[in-house]
């Protein structure tokens, strides 16, 4: 800003009284240089006597605003931002009005207002003023390279890297045929100030192609292109050397790859006590530093290594907010004591979204509830965050996987106490049963605590917040300006029109702050998981028809993976159970239907900045839960245990039996559900065999005998999967 804020007083005062007297010019010119020198009050007294010459002029106002912002440190950023928009509206102009010549007069306080725009986090509100003053820029001007690195800088941030390399490429192209430019100019020169412009021009040249190549390498991590960015991260090492930047951008780049212990070894190698400070540069490095290793431990599954990495994230971050003064006692303190640059210092949004992300995985869901719910309030249109929400609560009123996988092997799942003794001793079995519970009784469903019902509501935002499939279709042919492109879909991938900024075939994003955006197809896995989620949830809640209406919507998406249409025939089942139309019920529970229990994940998503990674890469490599189907062959046992089920509640005991010595061949004694168990129970007591019931329970196994009739609270052994993680696992990596 402290650059091209010189190059607006320089050319507004030069500018600004043209044809006017000698005196004018020299006034502005000593203005001008009191203001190179830091001498600002000097500068406003040049200032104040150049507006008495020329009162009409409305940039020497704006250029005594810029001076005297620089005079409180740049930490006058609201006043200054008033001041703009005062004098846009003198010049009664706005940023959708620019389009003559009298605009290209007005350039600089559009670009001014950019800078603030950008700063204050108002990206889109940036980018439309900086894409408007792009078309009418004269190319070798300084003013035009600041306005492209502006530019590029949105575009990263809003996760367009196709926009920005092709800016990029275009500046590539100015500063080579600037530098034969001025290098001829230099030649015919006999100034004795040429070396000197000459050497100052070299470095300013070679500044800009480091900065341009450390653009690159962010672009190309956004886009998963390996091969491009492993050629840009030579360049950046070449011309930045070992410096804190460069070593973050190589260690995303391996991060990216899958590289991670040598992440960490290029994290630790950075020497981040010689960076500048958040005050000056509007970064806290090691808030990044702390951060980055939590998403590379995250990344190798060490969850407990990526939560304390956070934590330490969030206190470097709450310390340096502490430094740079509260701003949250009101928004007219909001932008006031704080240097213009520092406004962006603040992660803690982001950081509170990754933990919540770890702490999730690490089986926490109160914990993670909680920074979920302060991250929501700024990143509220991000469908996949009232996912993880709704996923805290199922999480938190389930209980734990560990739990629930004790207790199959053990008859703890089975038998709830023993009464009586000798001839009078009974066996008290352990109901199964989850019906009609109510989770919050006496208080709203809109109250944000982890209850069921408060998911349901998460679950509702997250659907309507995605696209409808007419609507993305129609968006992806005629363009949208909420999506950015790019034509990139794998890690690998090269052939993307890196230099046309149109890319016809790329898939458009969807916006899931802070998080990386989300592909076309990357939508359609979250609708599944939604989906499937909300069927779960609406089954726990007793909401028998809007569970069965959610799994008929699972079942025809077009691409839902193995995992989730398994679940969905069971959610389907289950509901109609509840319904009480078997029939129907046992057209779902029928074993063909289950050809694959994939998880169906995409690749790692993560967030790609210039040193940071603000977003969990969500891993791939997860195993399977315990007590989810690891194989086709166990998830049709699972369905043959609940067709059983079915067959018992229409007395087909037969028929029951058949299906339950069938499941039990199919898999290890110890994979047998306690219900299935009961169920073998429950036939035996049904045919009069008590003793042969007992066996059962002892040794807590079917036993080769036949069996046949259910207890009643086999029915709700379609739930029993769910109840497991499966119902959020494969859905918390789409």
């Amino acid at each position: 800003m402290a650059e091209n804020t010189d190059q607006n007083e320089a050319k507004h005062d030069n500018s600004s009284s043209p044809g006017n007297a000698d005196q004018e010019k020299e006034t502005a010119a000593s203005a001008y240089e009191a203001f190179s020198a830091g001498k600002y009050d000097e500068s406003l007294k040049s200032l104040e006597a150049l507006q008495e010459l020329n009162k009409e002029d409305y940039k020497i106002a704006l250029n005594k605003a810029v001076v005297e912002f620089y005079k409180s440190s740049q930490t006058t950023t609201g006043t200054l931002k008033q001041t703009l928009i005062a004098m846009k509206n003198q010049v009664h102009t706005s940023a959708e009005d620019i389009d003559g010549l009298d605009d290209v007069e007005n350039s600089l306080l559009y670009y001014n207002q950019a800078i603030i725009h950008y700063h204050m986090r108002q990206y889109s509100e940036a980018i439309a003023i900086g894409e408007r003053l792009y078309q009418f820029l004269e190319p070798f001007e300084r003013f035009a390279q600041a306005v492209c690195f502006l530019l590029v800088d949105l575009y990263l941030l809003t996760f367009q890297p196709e926009k920005a390399l092709h800016l990029l490429a275009v500046l590539d192209k100015l500063s080579v045929q600037g530098s034969n430019k001025n290098g001829k100019g230099e030649s015919n020169s006999s100034n004795k100030d040429g070396p000197n412009q000459r050497a100052e021009f070299t470095a300013r040249i070679e500044a800009a192609k480091s900065k341009m190549h450390q653009y690159k390498v962010r672009a190309y991590i956004q886009m998963k292109s390996s091969k491009a960015c492993k050629r840009e991260i030579k360049s950046v090492m070449n011309t930045a050397g070992n410096s804190a930047p460069s070593l973050f951008l190589k260690s995303n780049f391996e991060y990216l790859r899958g590289n991670y212990r040598k992440a960490v070894k290029l994290l630790n190698s950075s020497n981040i006590a010689e960076h500048p400070g958040p005050i000056k540069t509007g970064e806290c490095v090691r808030c990044m530093f702390w951060n980055n290793l939590g998403c590379i431990h995250f990344a190798m599954g060490k969850h407990n290594l990526g939560i304390f990495y956070f934590k330490k994230a969030l206190q470097e971050n709450d310390h340096t907010c502490a430094q740079l003064g509260d701003g949250s006692s009101g928004q007219s303190k909001k932008f006031t004591g704080i240097p213009m640059c520092a406004l962006l210092a603040n992660k803690r949004y982001e950081l509170l979204y990754n933990c919540g992300i770890q702490l999730l995985h690490i089986g926490r869901p109160l914990a993670a509830f909680e920074c979920l719910m302060e991250a929501v309030q700024v990143y509220h249109s991000n469908p996949r965050l009232w996912l993880r929400l709704s996923e805290c609560c199922i999480s938190a009123n389930k209980g734990g996987s560990e739990q629930e996988s004790k207790g199959l092997p053990c008859k703890k799942g089975i038998v709830q106490s023993i009464v009586g003794q000798g001839y009078h001793r009974k066996i008290v079995l352990a109901s199964q049963s989850t019906q009609n519970t109510i989770y919050s009784e006496g208080q709203s469903a809109a109250i944000p605590v982890a209850s069921m019902e408060f998911a349901a509501i998460c679950l509702r935002n997250a659907l309507l917040l995605l696209p409808d499939h007419q609507q993305q279709d129609t968006k992806t042919e005629n363009g949208s300006k909420s999506f950015s492109q790019s034509g990139s879909t794998e890690s690998g991938s090269e052939n993307s029109d890196a230099c046309s900024g149109k890319g016809q075939d790329a898939d458009k994003f969807l916006s899931a702050a802070p998080s990386s955006p989300l592909r076309k197809q990357e939508v359609e896995n979250l609708r599944c998981s939604i989906l499937a989620c909300s069927a779960y949830v609406a089954l726990a809640l007793g909401d028998n028809l809007t569970a069965l209406n959610h799994a008929e919507k699972l079942l025809h998406q077009t691409k839902v993976s193995g995992s989730l249409k398994f679940l969905g025939h069971l959610y389907a089942a289950e509901a109609l159970i509840s319904l009480d139309r078997i029939s129907d019920a046992i057209g779902h529970l029928n074993p063909e239907n289950v050809t694959d229990v994939s998880m169906g994940v995409l690749t790692s998503e993560q967030d790609q900045g210039s040193d940071k990674g603000d977003e969990s890469v969500e891993s791939s490599g997860k195993q399977t839960p315990l007590c989810y189907p690891s194989s086709v062959t166990a998830a049709r046992a699972m369905m043959l245990f609940n067709l059983g089920s079915a067959y018992c509640l229409r007395s087909e005991y037969e028929k029951a039996r058949k299906c339950l010595q069938q499941a039990a061949s199919m898999v290890n004694t110890k994979e047998i559900p306690p219900e299935a168990i009961l169920l073998g129970v429950y036939l035996e007591l049904q045919n009069g065999n008590t003793q042969l019931a007992l066996q059962i329970i002892k040794r807590n196994q079917l036993l080769p005998t036949a069996v046949q009739r259910v207890s009643p609270e086999s029915r709700k052994k379609p739930v029993q999967p769910v109840q497991l993680p499966s119902s959020f696992t494969p859905v918390q990596r789409k």
